[in-house]
């Protein structure tokens, strides 16, 4: 290379990569705005980054996926999304620099990267057309574009065969439109950020019928309610859970980045498989005008860890799922039917595969209509969801549910089972403390230790709490209100100072001691004995 070749010194020769880095960055941003408004004319669901953190969430193996649930909870699909625009950012920056010295490489970039929110797009369970990919494809061109524009603004040329030193003349010379650069970037930004702003006002305005559609449901007063809460199946203690958890306190554990939100008008759900004899396409007034039954019931998520949060009970309204699939000529393998497996899917594509023997054996298996006196939030499956009694919700708890097939477990493998985790999955009895908390520093003196336990459908006979390697004592229990809920229970402690470790384990009806053996969540759910350690002062 001759001396006039060489590249400018100093800070002119960091100035090219750092503007490059900047015009890689706007153009992503480009790209994302553009996709997000282009979103709203296709569905909300197209976006790429929903699109292609539904597909990291499907690739990412069952342990990372628990892990993350573990430690993030329910923000860990925020947590996704915000990783994922981290890594768009980080690979747009290294398209910039490259782009500030090869253009058509730097935009040609940009548009593979919207390949891959293409496909990702019309490649989730729930895509139905090859619209889904338009998102992508248009913020791709607008992002190649501006990077494109960006990188001409430098006063770089492309290098090529026939003009190998055009782009080292070009930046020998300093040649620099930053007049051009300053206004193209600056007029880009406020447009990107316009059309950001405005699709996620219109994706917000999009669910309003669905909206609509909830306000207006009044749900009937059940046929069979349920039975009256005991007096003291509510303890009033102070830190306990409460024997109902509200809506906005419930769990919420699930693979939709975005929540769906389906108008109830238009909802219908599919009833068909081995062993329908009839069958049949139900709207939401259909279901509203049939028998309905009202429940208290605990869900609990198979992703719980001892002594994890992902449990609740609430009062459930629905109509009863059994009479519905008798009703279609559905009969459970125990009396001769041909199918084994309850197949449910979700607007989402989620599917989720449930025992028909336990569906049909008089358990209060129902399509769930409403929750604590009201339509069933959005965030908890409206305008219908599953529920099965005893069963963990990854096997019995579709949300947005649109479909259920008769099938059996040989011939499919749900969502979930695809991904390592039991195809039957019966809750196990377990028990936690709520209060104290972990790391506590209660006064020496009276202190009450208290709880809840759970083994849906067989119910909670006694619980019993350890202090450090004591003998085990009884708690008290608070009163029964059904097999199907959780049971709170305490215990009073007269605590002497110095550390201590309180451990509680119950025994449920079928006098099964909850075990003491440590297991992960996968693939059934996690099983061992909760403990907390104090400090008393």
């Amino acid at each position: 290379m001759r001396d006039d070749e060489k590249e400018p010194a100093g800070p002119r020769r960091l100035l090219r990569p750092a503007l490059g880095a900047l015009s890689g960055l706007l153009a992503g941003f480009c790209a994302l705005a553009t996709a997000e408004l282009a979103s709203v004319a296709v569905r909300p669901q197209a976006s790429p980054v929903v699109a292609v953190g539904g597909a990291a969430i499907d690739m990412t193996p069952a342990a990372v996926k628990d892990w993350a649930i573990r430690h993030f909870g329910t923000s860990d699909k925020l947590v996704l999304q915000g990783g994922i625009v981290a890594v768009l950012a980080v690979i747009a920056v290294g398209l910039g620099v490259l782009a500030s010295r090869f253009r058509r490489a730097g935009a040609a970039g940009v548009l593979a990267f919207g390949t891959i929110g293409a496909v990702a797009a019309t490649g989730r369970p729930d895509s139905t057309s090859p619209a889904d990919a338009l998102p992508s494809v248009l913020g791709a061109v607008a992002g190649a574009l501006l990077l494109y524009t960006l990188a001409g603004r430098l006063g770089l040329a492309e290098r090529s065969e026939q003009e190998p030193c055009i782009g080292q003349l070009a930046a020998a010379s300093g040649s620099f439109d930053r007049r051009g650069f300053v206004l193209t970037a600056v007029a880009a930004a406020a447009a990107s950020a316009a059309a950001g702003a405005v699709g996620r006002s219109l994706t917000g305005a999009s669910g309003k019928d669905a909206v609509a559609s909830r306000e207006a449901v009044v749900l009937p007063r059940p046929a069979s309610p349920a039975r009256a809460v005991p007096a003291r199946a509510a303890l009033r203690i102070a830190g306990i859970s409460p024997f109902i958890t509200g809506n906005t306190g419930f769990y919420r554990v699930d693979t939709a980045l975005l929540v769906p939100k389906v108008d109830a008008t238009t909802w219908r759900l599919r009833v068909h498989g081995r062993g329908v004899r009839r069958p049949v396409v139900l709207s939401f007034d259909d279901l509203l005008h049939r028998e309905l039954i009202e429940r208290d019931i605990t869900l609990t998520c198979v992703s719980n860890e001892v002594g994890g949060p992902y449990a609740g009970n609430a009062r459930w309204v629905g109509v009863r799922l059994a009479d519905l699939l008798a009703e279609c000529g559905v009969r459970p393998p125990s009396k001769g039917g041909p199918a084994d497996q309850l197949v449910a899917r979700s607007v989402d594509g989620m599917t989720l595969g449930t025992p028909v023997e336990e569906v049909m054996d008089g358990r209060d298996a129902m399509l769930a209509l409403g929750m604590n006196g009201e339509p069933l939030p959005f965030e908890h499956g409206f305008p219908v969801r599953m529920l099965v009694p005893g069963l963990y919700g990854y096997v019995s708890a579709c949300k947005w549910i649109e479909d259920l097939e008769l099938t059996t477990f040989d011939s499919y493998d749900p969502y979930w089972v695809k991904r390592g985790w039991a195809r039957r999955a019966p809750v196990k009895t377990q028990s936690r403390i709520d209060t104290p908390k972990p790391f506590a520093r209660p006064r020496a003196g009276p202190v009450m230790v208290a709880g809840v336990a759970w083994a849906q459908h067989r119910g909670i006979d006694k619980v019993e709490v350890r202090v450090d390697d004591g003998p085990w004592q009884e708690a008290r229990l608070a009163d029964d209100a059904g097999r199907d809920t959780w049971r709170q229970w305490s215990f009073p402690w007269q605590a002497a100072k110095g550390g201590h470790t309180l451990t509680v384990r119950a025994t449920d009806r079928t006098g099964l001691l909850q075990t003491e053996r440590r297991t992960r969540t996968i693939p059934d759910g996690a099983s061992g004995w909760h403990s907390v350690v104090v400090t008393v002062e």
